[in-house]
């Protein structure tokens, strides 16, 4: 791409005006956390870091900057203003929210509106490094991205231009995962990536393994490509080829049960990598005229071809619920505002399809695909709280049928709002090459319609449940001033608990010590029916939810399927099996304390994670030993990004006994810097901590000025001297026993963070970190 056409994105926007806001427009009822998050992420700040605007001022910016697109329509049936005031009614009512960077640019001078973004990676130093540039700037605007590193050449192939050798995807990913390192998201959070490789790449063992060491690729999430050849190689038994990208020429065949048998064991141990179905999803591709599908966004959600982009939206069911329905007929017979739900849904979908046109994005490129094609992806969340609405079990037939009725109803209704804007608009410029044109369905104005994202920061700031996801639990402590400590219900489990005066906050501090009501046979088995959570639900459940959504989705569904700490490598097995049979487009799995570092646990299990911890009055004290007058050791010169650094390793009986860290002239910030994480550490072995556990802590932080050594990286002095204390006395032993595990929690507000999707999110602050 020219230079040109970089600085053609970043001429100052010209908006359409902004519509004066009513006089007597409603402030928004916030919920505690919402404003937390908003305070934190959404509301616009001036350059010393002042809020500058009311979450009303917020929500009107959005709405009228949204409403203002429809000026450019002549047959448009919608006046700006009144469209404007039933946006923010729409988002303010928290029946639909649109994705964060909508919420956070729109009306501004950035104006990159999307989440979702593909990128392709081509097999050259320019085409690889083009991709590293331009994801950058799209996590400067605040979108995540997502790549295929299947184009690339294999590890030890032969570089025609220079007669070298290749290093292969994974050394190339290092680079992407250590690029998005030093960028933040639209200014407040980390960017996002996806990374994927096709299971007939000659590298895909290589790649399977690459989160093996806790630490690794640390804002990827990873997934393998399977085909329908590899899938059908498996249940056959048979071998499968690895392929030449580019040329196609088979290099070698594996026994393609081998293969997913390693899939299966590395999700069992850390969750990653992932699967995708990648000829399912192009055989859903609505554009196959213009190249293959094979990449989606970070959590896995939106398929999208290279450089293409996509809007996403999320309706809150919680908010449809009719009370008073007949418990003895269908639920969803009187228990739905069926009404209310249409008209939110056409419009969602006018609201999104005007975000295309109020986008600015960071390449022209990716503008002309986007709107070429037009997707938009309209979702749900607040799912599991309806159903506790309806008494609905989320592991029953019936909340398998509900999901199925819901979601086919927006479906339908979502293309028939996208039908209505085609006649007002015209259709998506490339419908007449689309499959709808050869269906004769249609026309559209939009290539897909629906979408089903993790939701993770918008359900707090809508004050619901995730997603489809089920609740993580119904009962939870946060951290609030001078160590008090609140528990916080779920409000519907709390209300069914007092129209049964059974409320207690004894009975809530059990729950919270439990993490679930299904063994409290104290309680109404209905109850402990309908109110279940994530690990309360059989793994078979997750994913035939998962599928029911996927069956009347255009794109796909983030879904995590939960499982025990007990769980098997063969109940993995059978879950990737059932995602293959059930029509699913990618699945992702997550053991609880698979991790040597926990997200949010509950009640036993946190004890589990525990450990057998005697009480504080039954520990020894501490005890350190005293140094002898001579001890032995070595000297090792590290160069790192801030310098040479000379670290001295003093051993006693052959074990490392205390470290000396020196970098630069006495005096600087770094050497002093230095000097104290060496004294730590020292502290830390004298006392008796094993190296291991020394070097699991500090391996793996970050800096500002990672340096190649060898194959990796060394990110910052803490990472260097991991690096010098691993290789000499841990040699191959992995790292990150399951049974030494603690909580990890927000670095923000020092919550638990939660695990959804590949990614750590926290319910307080809306903090989230995906890989």
């Amino acid at each position: 791409m020219s230079g040109e056409g970089l600085l053609h994105n970043f001429k100052p926007k010209v908006y359409v005006p902004m519509i004066a806001m009513p006089k007597n427009l409603p402030q928004p009822q916030l919920k505690p956390n919402t404003e937390v998050v908003l305070q934190k992420r959404y509301l616009r700040k001036s350059p010393d870091g002042k809020i500058e605007e009311s979450p009303r001022d917020l929500f009107w910016r959005v709405a009228s900057a949204i409403a203002g697109e429809e000026a450019k329509y002549d047959k448009s049936s919608r006046e700006p203003a009144e469209l404007a005031r039933d946006f923010y009614d729409l988002m303010t009512n928290w029946k639909f929210l649109p994705n964060s960077p909508t919420l956070m640019n729109a009306g501004t001078d950035l104006g990159q509106l999307s989440a979702c973004f593909v990128l392709p990676v081509g097999d050259s130093i320019e085409e690889i490094f083009d991709a590293v540039k331009y994801a950058a700037m799209i996590h400067k605007s605040g979108g995540g991205t997502g790549f295929s590193f299947s184009r690339l050449r294999p590890r030890e192939s032969r570089v025609g231009s220079t007669g070298g050798v290749a290093s292969g995807p994974v050394s190339f990913l290092r680079i992407f995962n250590t690029a998005t390192e030093q960028i933040k998201q639209g200014g407040t959070r980390r960017g996002a990536n996806m990374g994927i490789l096709r299971v007939d790449h000659p590298d895909i063992l290589e790649f399977i393994r690459a989160k093996e060491k806790e630490g690794e690729f640390n804002n990827f999430n990873l997934s393998v490509g399977l085909t329908e050849t590899f899938m059908q190689a498996v249940e056959n038994d048979e071998q499968y080829d690895l392929r030449m990208p580019g040329s196609g020429e088979p290099l070698e065949r594996l026994r393609a049960r081998d293969v997913f048998d390693m899939l299966v064991k590395k999700a069992w141990q850390s969750g990653d990598p992932g699967i995708v179905f990648l000829d399912r999803i192009n055989r859903d591709n609505p554009t196959p005229d213009q190249g293959e599908i094979e990449s989606t966004n970070p959590c896995g959600e939106q398929p999208l071809l290279p450089f293409e982009a996509c809007n996403l939206g999320s309706i809150n069911l919680s908010c449809f619920y009719l009370p008073g329905h007949n418990d003895d007929v269908d639920p969803a017979q009187k228990g739905i505002d069926w009404d209310e739900l249409r008209r939110v849904t056409h419009l969602a979908v006018r609201f999104l399809d005007n975000v295309i046109d109020a986008s600015r994005f960071p390449l022209e490129r990716i503008s002309e695909t986007v709107r070429k094609n037009r997707k938009i992806g309209l979702g749900v969340m607040g799912f599991a709280d309806l159903l506790f609405e309806l008494g609905v079990a989320y592991d029953s037939e019936q909340g398998i049928a509900l999901a199925e009725r819901i979601m086919g109803f927006v479906q339908e209704e979502g293309h028939k709002a996208s039908a209505e804007l085609a006649k007002e608009r015209g259709p998506f410029p490339a419908y007449a090459a689309s499959v709808y044109a050869q269906k004769k369905m249609g026309p559209y104005r939009n290539a897909t319609v629906t979408t089903i994202a993790p939701t993770g920061t918008l359900s707090i700031i809508a004050g619901c449940s995730s997603g489809v996801e089920p609740l993580f639990a119904l009962c939870f402590t946060r951290n609030i001033l001078d160590g008090e400590r609140l528990v916080e219900v779920n409000p519907y489990f709390e209300a069914a608990l007092t129209e049964a005066g059974l409320f207690s906050h004894e009975l809530m501090d059990s729950v919270v010590a439990k993490g679930s009501i299904k063994s409290m046979e104290y309680l109404p088995a209905r109850l402990r029916k309908v109110f279940v959570t994530a690990m309360d639900i059989d793994p078979v459940w997750h994913l035939r939810m998962q599928a029911a959504f996927q069956r009347h989705t255009d794109n796909a569904v983030s879904k995590t399927v939960n499982l025990p700490n007990s769980a098997t490598e063969q109940d993995i097995y059978d879950i990737y099996w059932l995602a293959y049979k059930e029509g699913c487009k990618g699945v992702t799995v997550y053991r609880d304390g698979c991790k040597s570092i926990q997200v949010l646990a509950t009640g036993e299990g946190q004890k589990k994670m525990d450990g057998d911890v005697a009480p504080d009055a039954a520990r020894p004290a501490s005890s350190v030993r005293k140094r002898p007058d001579i001890v032995q050791g070595f000297t090792q010169k590290v160069q790192t990004g801030l310098g040479a650094m000379y670290l001295t390793v003093n051993e006693v009986d052959g074990e490392p006994f205390e470290v000396f860290a020196t970098i630069g002239k006495s005096g600087r910030s770094i050497t002093a810097k230095a000097e104290a994480i060496g004294r730590l550490v020292s502290l830390a072995l004298r006392s008796g901590v094993h190296v291991r556990d020394v070097v699991a802590q500090i391996k793996g932080i970050g800096g500002e000025h990672p340096v190649f050594r060898g194959k990796g990286l060394l990110l910052s002095i803490p990472d260097a001297i991991a690096w010098v204390l691993e290789k000499r006395y841990l040699k191959d032993e992995r790292l990150g026993d399951v049974n030494d595990l603690e909580v990890q929690r927000c670095p923000e507000c020092n919550e638990p963070l939660l695990f959804q999707e590949g990614c750590l999110i926290c319910q307080a602050c809306g903090f989230s970190r995906c890989g």
